[in-house]
């Protein structure tokens, strides 16, 4: 993902989390648990397993020592870890407030 790409990325994350009436970040991390179980359960049906999986994948990757461009190469190595980082957040905390809508919506207000 190119630097310009990375950015707006964020910043749309960013501005979502803080619109008014949206879930905000806490109860959005709070979320993440409970959306995992309901997405390996099939009650969840907002979002694919195959996304999941690549969100795994993404966890993988940044806690490997093991790089597709190596650390040493400063700049360049830091910077593959901080777009996966970067693109596991976003969809992390876009996917954990929709999950968070959708729980809203089914339970009824008490």
């Amino acid at each position: 993902m190119a630097k310009p790409a990375r950015t707006a990325a964020a910043l749309r994350a960013y501005r979502e989390v803080s619109r008014p009436g949206t879930p905000g970040v806490t109860a959005r991390l709070r979320a993440v648990p409970r959306m995992i179980g309901g997405v390996l359960r099939g009650r969840y049906p907002g979002m694919a397993k195959s996304k999941l999986v690549m969100m795994g994948m993404g966890v993988v990757y940044i806690l490997s020592p093991v790089d597709v461009i190596p650390d040493f190469l400063l700049l360049v190595g830091v910077a593959d870890d901080f777009g996966v980082f970067l693109w596991l957040m976003t969809s992390l905390l876009g996917e954990s407030g929709r999950y968070v809508d959708w729980e809203r919506a089914r339970t009824p207000p008490t």
